[in-house]
């Protein structure tokens, strides 16, 4: 039982990521370092203070770029695979008392997997907002995105199996909003009679 419950800690983390690459890093560091979270033998150095710096001024750092209005799209394109690898390595810390090949074999399934889709989901929005309101809207997006990195992480950890059930929910609204928004702007632009 606490094996699947590692994994579904692991899942949350790693789809944290989707929303901000090193929110769940930086979480799952502090987390560790305070004793709140167990990681697998190799994964020690997740809770020093060194890695909880250096993830602090990186999730600080990607957070303000976020607000920069040219960066944030070109951000997405860096973000998508570099979400991914976080994902990974997030769900294979906390994959604890798992073969190793399993614990691999998920790793880069679910966690990498978990972490692409919501990846997806925030693109899909960005794509929406800056269609419908010429990016006018990105700086409420990617606060909504920061916050549900952190709190998503944090809920990953305190409360996981509701966290799994609030991120399927939070990505299928994002996946079906931003298409239905997106389907809309091509509609428009194709009866505007413009390229």
């Amino acid at each position: 039982m606490e094996s699947i419950l590692a994994l579904v800690v692991g899942i949350g983390l790693a789809a944290s990521c989707g929303f901000r690459v090193f929110a769940p890093l930086l979480v799952a560091s502090a987390a560790t370092h305070a004793g709140y979270l167990d990681v697998a033998q190799g994964f020690d150095w997740l809770g020093t203070w060194t890695a909880t710096i250096a993830f602090a001024v990186a999730a600080a750092v990607e957070i303000g770029a976020f607000y920069i209005p040219w960066l944030d799209n070109l951000l997405d394109s860096i973000a998508s695979p570099a979400a991914v690898i976080a994902g990974v390595v997030l769900f294979a810390a906390v994959a604890v008392d798992i073969d190793p090949f399993l614990k691999w074999s998920l790793a880069i399934i679910a966690g990498g997997g978990s972490a692409a889709i919501v990846q997806g989901g925030t693109v899909l929005t960005r794509a929406a907002s800056t269609g419908t309101t010429a990016g006018l809207a990105n700086f409420a997006v990617s606060t909504i995105e920061t916050v549900a990195g952190f709190l998503f992480s944090l809920m990953a950890i305190a409360v996981p199996v509701l966290t799994l059930i609030l991120l399927v929910a939070l990505v299928a609204a994002m996946y079906y909003l931003s298409r239905r928004v997106l389907r809309k702007l091509l509609a428009r632009q194709g009866t505007d009679g413009s390229p």
